[in-house]
């Protein structure tokens, strides 16, 4: 095993029982939220390198919302073999999970829960704030309501191809509360990512930072042996639901989040979402509100509205 890997130039030294770790990357052109994952690998890797651990880089299918027909939904648990088998049957002692546009994330979180070792889910972080005219327009959001303007007439399809390029001007995932912004949010919520994974924009430097922290912190997690089903408690999952709630997050929550308990061994099923119903909604932002992912970010992110809960 060490003379094969040695072919791609890993020094003799590195192979002296540090932890391995896994970095389990859904980058692809055709899934444009996650097309920037080959960066935020290296950086991932620093931190990994820093923390004194082997860093490995390893693909998995890539679900995008955007482009995959019918729908990515249709391939969730396909992915999530993939994640699973690749991590069960290659020496890895812990993993980063590089998860972005909508069933990345679920995917990736129920193939390592699976095989419950150390993992730490790094999202690729929402696009910077769409503005068209003076408005903020949101991914997704602003191109049903203005396809609906074109065909009533209202507005031209020159206008709608100018407002595509003024809606999607950064890399990142939905700057909505979609379900990308959304799963990133109960990432955070669940403790298996670092604060602020939820809203820093992809394109900001403290995004890179992150990754780079996780990679330190992976390593520690091995050590510390903080598998997932540490983290992944009853108690984690009603504190999601509860900030489902409060962010006015998407109803996709639901479904992958019943699934991810359902790989860890967590009772949950669709009536605990009751927990929820108490909860005011906090978060003004589009769709369903007014500003936008990048709004959110200045304004102290999940670890604000965690803090308002609390």
């Amino acid at each position: 095993h060490r003379s094969w890997m040695k072919n791609q130039g890993i020094p003799h030294d590195e192979f002296d029982g540090r932890p391995v770790i896994g970095i389990c990357n859904t980058w692809s052109e055709l899934t444009p939220c996650n097309a920037h994952f080959r960066e935020l690998a290296e950086y991932v890797k620093k931190g990994v390198h820093e923390a004194g651990g082997l860093p490995l880089e390893f693909p998995v299918m890539s679900l995008g919302e955007s482009n995959l027909r019918p729908t990515a939904m249709l391939f969730r648990n396909l992915a999530s073999m993939d994640v699973e088998e690749s991590i069960r049957g290659n020496p890895m002692d812990g993993v980063i999970l590089l998860v972005g546009c909508d069933k990345t994330t679920p995917a990736l979180l129920m193939g390592a829960a699976s095989c419950n070792l150390p993992a730490l889910a790094v999202s690729g972080g929402p696009m910077l704030n769409g503005r068209f005219r003076g408005k903020n327009i949101g991914s997704g959001t602003g191109v049903w309501q203005m396809s609906e303007e074109v065909r009533a007439g209202t507005m031209t399809q020159e206008e709608f191809t100018e407002a595509e390029s003024c809606m999607n001007r950064s890399r990142g995932h939905c700057m909505t509360m979609g379900t990308a912004s959304t799963m990133a949010s109960m990432v955070e919520s669940l403790g298996m990512g670092l604060p602020h994974n939820a809203a820093i924009p992809a394109v900001d430097a403290r995004r890179q930072v992150l990754a780079h922290l996780a990679g330190r912190r992976i390593v520690d997690m091995v050590r510390e042996d903080l598998t997932m089903d540490k983290i992944l408690t009853r108690q984690a999952f009603e504190n999601a639901i509860r900030t489902n709630a409060a962010i006015g997050g998407s109803t996709n929550a639901v479904v992958h989040l019943i699934a991810l308990a359902k790989r860890i061994g967590v009772e949950l099923s669709l009536e605990d979402w009751e927990l929820g119903s108490n909860v005011p909604c906090l978060v003004n932002l589009q769709p369903s509100g007014e500003y936008l992912m990048e709004d959110f970010y200045y304004a102290g992110g999940l670890p604000a509205v965690l803090k308002q809960l609390g």
